[in-house]
C-alpha cells in the first residue's frame, strides 16, 4: 500500500471513528470521502478547516499511519504545509483552539530525526514574536522538550532546530527565560559551542548574547562556566560569522568589567593580535566582507587596553570609499546594557514598560 501513496481514505475512516474513542468503525459516505480527498489535495482549501485535518493527522497514532501508508516524509510534508499557515498570528494562536498544538508538541518526542527537527521548526514559526502562543506552548511544557532535543538528542540538527524553537520561545518572555536558567540552559549553551556544528555554534552565540544584554547578572554564571575559553577559540575560527559573533560576546562581557578582570586573560590578547595579523594579510576584497569584524577586533582592543589597536595605523579599520567614522561598535552592543542600568536604578520610581511585541 505504501508504494502507492499515504491511505488518505483508509486513515480518515479510521480517524472519524476513533476521535472520541466511543463510535464504531463505520463505511464513509460519498461526501465524507470527497470532502477529505479535496481538504487534503487542493491548494486553495480553507485554512483553518486544512489545519483541522493536519491536526486530525497529529493525533492518529503512529502504528494507525504506518497500516495506512503514510510515511514519515508524508509527516513531514503536512508539518512543512503548517508551518506556512502559523505563519500567520492568527492561525498560529488558532492551534490550539482547534486540538493541533499537543500533538505538534508530541512529534518532539517522535522516532524519526527528522520529524522531531521539523517539529521544533515548526513551534519556532509558532511562538515567534507571538506572546500568546509562547504562553501556550510553556503552559503545554513544550519547553521542556524542546531543552531536551536541545541538550541530549543524539542528531545535531534535531539539536540545532530545538536550540531556534527555543531562542523564539523565550525571546521577551520572562518566563521562558526564567525556566531555561533554571534548567541549567546555559550549560547547553557552553556545550553548544564547543560542538563541531557551526550552525548549531551560530544559534548557540545569537541567543548567549541576546540572554547577556537582558540580564547584566547573568555575565557571572557565563563567567563561571568557564564561556571565555570557548569563546577565545571561536574567534579564531575559518568561518567568519562564528568569529564576529564570538568577538561581540566577548566585547559583551570585557566592557561589563569595570575592573579590567574581564580583559585579563593571555589568550584574548593572543587571539586579538592573531586576528589584526590575519587582517593585515587580507586582499582587498576579502577586507570589505570583514568590516564588522575590524570593528569589534579594535573596540575590544579599546576597551582591554584603553588605546587604538593597530587596524587605525594600517589603514584597515577604514577602507577607502567607507564612511570617514566606522560605527561605535561598542555602544552599539552596550546600548541595551545601559537601557537596562537606568530601568533597574529607576525601578522604585516607575515600573518598567513591558517590551511590545509585533
Amino acid at each position: 500500500m505504501a508504494k502507492d501513496g499515504p491511505n488518505w481514505d483508509g486513515l480518515l475512516k479510521w480517524s472519524l471513528s476513533h476521535a472520541d474513542g466511543t463510535q464504531p468503525t463505520r463505511q464513509l459516505s460519498e461526501e465524507e470521502r470527497k470532502w477529505f480527498m479535496e481538504a487534503m489535495q487542493s491548494q486553495t482549501v480553507d485554512v483553518v478547516k486544512r489545519m483541522k485535518k493536519i491536526t486530525l493527522v497529529m493525533q492518529t497514532p503512529q502504528h494507525v499511519l504506518v497500516d495506512h501508508g503514510v510515511t514519515s516524509q508524508d509527516i513531514e510534508d503536512l508539518l512543512d504545509e503548517l508551518q506556512e499557515h502559523v505563519e500567520s498570528i492568527d492561525m498560529a494562536n488558532d492551534l490550539h483552539a482547534i486540538g493541533g498544538l499537543v500533538p505538534l508538541l508530541g512529534f518532539l518526542k517522535n522516532s524519526h530525526a527528522n520529524i522531531r527537527a521539523k517539529a521544533a521548526d515548526v513551534v519556532r514559526t509558532l511562538v515567534q514574536n507571538n506572546h500568546r502562543s509562547q504562553e501556550l506552548v510553556m503552559e503545554a511544557n513544550g519547553l521542556e522538550s524542546l531543552l531536551s532535543n536541545f541538550t541530549s538528542d543524539a542528531d545535531v540538527h534535531v539539536q540545532t532546530q530545538a536550540l531556534g524553537a527555543i531562542s523564539s520561545l523565550i525571546r521577551h518572555n520572562k518566563a521562558g527565560v526564567s525556566a531555561f536558567k533554571l534548567a541549567d540552559g546555559y550549560t547547553g549553551l557552553r556545550d553548544a559551542l564547543a560542538s563541531d556544528s557551526v550552525r548549531f555554534q551560530r544559534k548557540a552565540l545569537n541567543l548567549l548574547q541576546y540572554l547577556l544584554q537582558e540580564d547584566v547578572s547573568d555575565q557571572t554564571i557565563v563567567t563561571e562556566l568557564g564561556f571565555s575559553r570557548v569563546l577565545i577559540r571561536l574567534g579564531s575560527r575559518d568561518d567568519a560569522e562564528t568569529r564576529e559573533a564570538a568577538l561581540g560576546v566577548l566585547l559583551e562581557l570585557a566592557s561589563r568589567k569595570n575592573d579590567g578582570s574581564g580583559c585579563s586573560s593571555v589568550e584574548l590578547r593572543q587571539l586579538l593580535e592573531e586576528r589584526i595579523e590575519g587582517i593585515s594579510l587580507m586582499s582587498q576584497e576579502d577586507l570589505e566582507t570583514v568590516k564588522e569584524e575590524r570593528q569589534l577586533v579594535d573596540a575590544l582592543w579599546r576597551v582591554c587596553y584603553d588605546e587604538p589597536s593597530s587596524l587605525g595605523e594600517k589603514g584597515l579599520l577604514v577602507l577607502p570609499g567607507e564612511d570617514a567614522l566606522p560605527p561605535d561598535v561598542a555602544s552599539k552592543l552596550l546600548e541595551p546594557l545601559l537601557r537596562a542600568s537606568a530601568a533597574n536604578g529607576n525601578a522604585t520610581e516607575k515600573k518598567e514598560e513591558p517590551v511590545k511585541l509585533l
